[in-house]
């Protein structure tokens, strides 16, 4: 008799942020959390930006290597009709995003979802990227990782375009960018 007084509780969500600059590890952290919450058995939907076709078109992959299927969207409301009844939602390259996104995570969290997102948190001007700002503000979570300076070995934060490539978005690897410190980064875009 008493457990049929017990309501049942609807689970609860909340955003989890994976930021720092680029070749900091922030995709491989995002796969790794995953991973964890496949193995729990938990259902994991995995989106990615449609524009991201850098090392594959339907899957996350990391510097490393290392994959997990995703499904590229065009926007970020196509989060929202793709989620369905998921218990983990990870969300790759989130500075791609239109500013929709940060209402799509807080839906999310509010139906009960972990949203894991992992996303540049500056870029290549030192400025705070798209979505990212705002979703730190309203995240439970937030883990800022740090590559390594490429120039003198401290902890990188800021991820220096070596091209002479204006435009925001521009997709690339080691041949366009490099992370750097803070006094390395203002040394070498002053000089």
């Amino acid at each position: 008799m008493f457990l049929e007084n017990i309501k049942s509780e609807p689970r609860s969500g909340w955003i989890e942020v994976i930021c720092g600059s680029m070749f900091s590890g922030k995709t491989e952290e995002l796969i790794r959390r995953l991973r964890r919450a496949h193995f729990a058995k938990q259902k994991v939907e995995i989106f990615k930006p449609a524009i991201d076709t850098r090392y594959h078109e339907e899957q996350v992959v990391s510097h490393n290597s290392n994959s997990i299927p995703s499904t590229p969207v065009p926007s970020s409301s196509n989060i929202l009709l793709l989620a369905n009844d998921s218990e983990v939602v990870g969300i790759d390259e989130a500075q791609f995003f239109d500013n929709e996104l940060v209402n799509v995570c807080n839906q999310l969290a509010n139906n009960g979802t972990r949203v894991i997102v992992a996303g540049l948190d500056m870029d290549y001007t030192g400025k705070p990227f798209g979505p990212i700002p705002a979703l730190l503000a309203c995240a439970e979570y937030v883990t800022k990782v740090h590559a390594i300076c490429m120039n003198c070995g401290n902890l990188a934060q800021f991820s220096h375009r070596k091209t002479d490539q204006t435009s925001l978005v521009l997709l690339g690897e080691t041949d366009s960018y490099e992370p750097l410190c803070r006094k390395c980064y203002h040394k070498v875009i002053s000089g």
